[in-house]
């Protein structure tokens, strides 16, 4: 039966909400975070500096991905040397291209020339996994981060995807596959069976922890008193009147 001990993949909490973050790093299970504009937005972030440093100084001891926001590359590696400077547990994240679709391989190999800890994000395909992979070279421990659950989104069956995604990023020393955008609990679990290094997770998704490895039998029962249960509370009731007559 599987069980959080078991596990070989390293859980990271998928976030932007310090509340939140922080009662993710009162768990041991919780390896590491990340965050992404999209999530600070919608967290309320208004000053990124201030949000990552605040979080930084309550979480100094476990990786932390924190992405850059610009579209032009120049800006992009400014970005990165001052997100780098934050802290020895900050990773930065690079888009795997800007919004026009133009690659990063060329700044991600310069970044990692200089030593900045990398998590190459919204990577998708194999041939991306393979660019990013020589760019960094094996230079700094860097993250690939392959969006398996979006991939799932389009109809594909991202398990044999993530399997040659695997057998790519074997070949590159201090490089790390993560399995991004997981869309439910059993996803930990194909994750770590393919041999991922790390999946992301949502706290939505991590509040189902408890449920792995659980007896069905009993989920079935749970379920059911669920339903009577509400059906109680919402007071839902059906006349007893006889039929009309013809």
């Amino acid at each position: 039966m599987r069980c959080l001990e078991t596990l070989e993949v390293k859980i990271f909490a998928d976030g932007a909400d310090k509340a939140g973050m922080l009662k993710m790093y009162a768990n041991p299970h919780i390896k590491g975070f990340t965050t992404n504009p999209t999530l600070m937005r919608k967290a309320g972030v208004t000053d990124y500096e201030g949000f990552a440093r605040d979080v930084l100084r309550a979480i100094p001891d476990r990786p932390i991905s924190f992405e850059v926001f610009s579209d032009e590359f120049e800006e992009m590696e400014w970005q990165a040397g001052q997100i780098a400077g934050w802290g020895q547990n900050v990773y930065v994240k690079i888009p795997v291209s800007n919004s026009r679709g133009k690659s990063s391989v060329p700044l991600i190999r310069r970044l990692a020339g200089r030593g900045v800890k990398l998590n190459i994000t919204a990577v998708f395909t194999l041939d991306q996994v393979e660019q990013v992979c020589l760019a960094v070279g094996g230079r700094v421990p860097a993250v690939v981060s392959v969006f398996a659950g979006r991939i799932a989104d389009t109809g594909i069956d991202p398990v044999p995807v993530m399997t040659q995604a695997k057998a790519i990023v074997r070949r590159s020393a201090r490089t790390e596959l993560l399995w991004a955008s997981p869309r439910e609990l059993l996803n930990i679990i194909q994750a770590d069976e393919l041999g991922c290094d790390i999946i992301t997770v949502s706290n939505d998704i991590l509040a189902k922890l408890d449920n792995l490895g659980k007896d069905v039998n009993q989920f079935s029962l749970e379920t059911v008193r669920m339903f009577y249960d509400d059906a109680v509370k919402a007071g839902f009731s059906l006349s007893r009147r006889l039929p009309a007559a013809a």
